[in-house]
C-alpha cells in the first residue's frame, strides 16, 4: 500500500530485562533490572555503531520500555497501543501461580493461545486488531526502532513475516536481541543482533495438548463470528457462573396477562442458558 523510493529498515526489540522478568511474572509495570539497564546502554552503542542518525524511536507507555529509550539520548515517541497484552486477572502472576489459582484458564490458554482471552484482559487476536494503526504507520515510515514487549513484538513479526495465527503466539523474541527487518521483493529480510547482555528466558514452548477440548459456557468464541470486537465475558475467573444473570430490559417488558409471570421465568431461563 506504500511505495518507498529509498530502502528503509524496521528495528524491533523488547525492553531491557525487567524486575518482573527476573521473578517470572507476566504483565505489570515494573522497572528495569541491572542487566536491563546494561542492555539499554548496549542498545545506544548499537545505534551509534550502525550510524542510524535519522532513526525514529517508538515505545509503549510502560516504564520498562521508556527507561530503555531514555538511555539512548534521542527523542522518542510513546504509543499506548504498543503496551503489552492485558493479562486481566492474571497480571503480575507467574505461570505456576496461574496454573494453581486458575487451572481451567491455564488449560484453555494452552488449548488455543491465539484466541484465548484472559478474564478481564485481551487475547492475541485482540492485540493484533489493536496494533493495526501502528503497523500501517510502520509501512509509511523510514527507519524506525520499536522498543516493545514480547506479545507485541510477536504480532509485528507475524505481520511482516506472514506467519499464521497458530504460529504467532510461539514466535521467539528473546530479550536483549534486536531484529532488523528490511522489506525486499515479496517479503522481508531478517537479521538478528544479540547485544551480549545476559537475560532470563521468558519464552514458553508450544505445549502438547492431548486432552479433550475444553468448552466454556457463555464465552465469546471468535471462530463463530466475523465480529472481532473485544467483548467481556458474562463471568470471569473467581465469579460463580451459575449466579442469576440480570435480564435485559426487553425481557422485563411483559404485557399484562395471567401468563406474565411464566413468560418472565422463561425469559430468565433463556438468558442463563444461551
Amino acid at each position: 500500500m506504500n511505495i518507498h523510493v529509498h530502502s528503509h529498515s524496521i528495528y524491533l526489540c523488547r525492553h531491557g530485562e525487567s524486575e518482573h522478568n527476573v521473578q517470572g511474572r507476566i504483565g505489570g509495570d515494573s522497572e528495569l533490572s541491572p542487566r536491563g539497564r546494561q542492555f539499554a546502554s548496549a542498545l545506544r552503542e548499537f545505534i551509534e555503531e550502525h550510524k542510524l542518525s535519522d532513526l525514529k524511536v517508538w515505545t509503549s507507555q510502560l516504564r520498562r520500555t521508556i527507561q530503555t529509550a531514555e538511555e539512548l539520548g534521542v527523542p522518542y515517541e510513546q504509543w499506548k497501543i504498543l503496551n503489552e497484552i492485558d493479562a486481566g486477572v492474571c497480571e503480575e502472576m507467574t505461570y505456576e501461580m496461574i496454573q494453581n489459582t486458575f487451572p481451567e484458564e491455564f488449560a484453555l490458554r494452552d488449548q488455543d493461545k491465539y484466541h484465548y482471552r484472559y478474564p478481564g484482559g485481551e487475547s492475541y487476536q485482540d492485540l493484533v486488531q489493536r496494533l493495526e494503526p501502528v503497523i500501517m504507520e510502520l509501512e509509511r515510515q523510514g527507519n524506525v526502532l520499536v522498543i516493545c514487549h514480547q506479545a507485541v513484538m510477536r504480532c509485528l513479526l507475524a505481520y511482516f513475516l506472514d506467519k499464521s495465527g497458530d504460529d504467532l503466539p510461539y514466535l521467539k523474541c528473546p530479550l536483549h536481541t534486536v531484529m532488523k527487518l528490511t522489506p525486499v521483493a515479496y517479503g522481508c529480510k531478517v537479521e538478528m543482533f544479540y547485544l551480549n547482555v545476559e537475560a532470563v528466558n521468558t519464552h514458553r514452548d508450544r505445549p502438547l495438548v492431548n486432552s479433550a477440548p475444553l468448552l466454556r459456557r457463555n464465552s465469546y468464541t471468535p471462530l463463530s463470528s466475523h465480529d472481532q470486537v473485544k467483548r467481556p465475558r458474562l463471568y470471569s475467573a473467581g465469579n460463580r457462573p451459575w449466579l442469576p444473570l440480570t435480564p435485559s430490559p426487553t425481557t422485563l417488558h411483559i404485557p399484562d396477562s395471567p401468563d406474565g409471570a411464566l413468560l418472565l421465568q422463561q425469559s430468565q431461563v433463556s438468558v442463563r442458558l444461551d
